[in-house]
């Protein structure tokens, strides 16, 4: 069974599989806000999985975008994947069983991954370091700064003002956003 796998963790000592549901292709990052779960799905894009039961999630939409779907962050009503060579997709997920594309912005290189603080997303962008975009107007997301680390940038995570990425053979960078 591939997908998403819900792991039952009430004893942390001893982790149990709850349920799990087979998506299209391979799941590379999920991410939980109340019951619903966001897939990113490699080539199948955004999966939307219902997860009020746990033993038994189900599917309850899907956006299929361009590229491959590396990773994804919630931010309330909307959904920031990082696509690969398509860059940032902003889905909007108002309506889960039907989201839709908000907009987009296409990076320099290939998009891994997203963190999302505030109105900016900062993207993992391969050989392009880190891209900020700036997405108050998710239909018009705007870069903002970048910073090119010295490797490639595969992912990152934001604490107050410092961005942590994971720079491949470079270790991991702290950048001062």
């Amino acid at each position: 069974m591939s997908g998403l796998q819900v792991i039952d963790i009430t004893d942390p000592t001893n982790p149990l599989l709850a349920g799990s549901y087979d998506t299209p292709g391979f799941a590379l990052d999920v991410a939980v806000a109340g019951d619903l779960a966001f897939v990113a799905d490699y080539g199948s894009g955004l999966q939307v999985i219902d997860i009020t039961d746990p033993t038994n999630p189900a599917l309850v939409g899907t956006y299929d975008t361009p590229g491959i779907a590396y990773a994804v962050e919630v931010a309330g009503d909307l959904a920031f994947v990082a696509d690969g060579d398509f860059g940032l997709q902003i889905i909007d997920i108002t309506d889960p069983t039907s989201p839709v594309l908000a907009g987009t912005y296409d990076t320099p290189g290939s998009a891994r991954d997203v963190s999302v603080a505030g109105d900016l997303a900062f993207v993992a962008d391969r050989a392009s370091g880190l891209q900020v975009i700036d997405i108050t107007d998710p239909a018009n997301p705007m870069l903002t700064g970048s910073y090119d680390t010295p490797g490639a940038a595969w992912s990152v995570a934001v604490a107050g003002d410092l961005a942590f990425v994971a720079d491949d053979v470079s270790g991991l960078q702290v950048i001062d956003i």
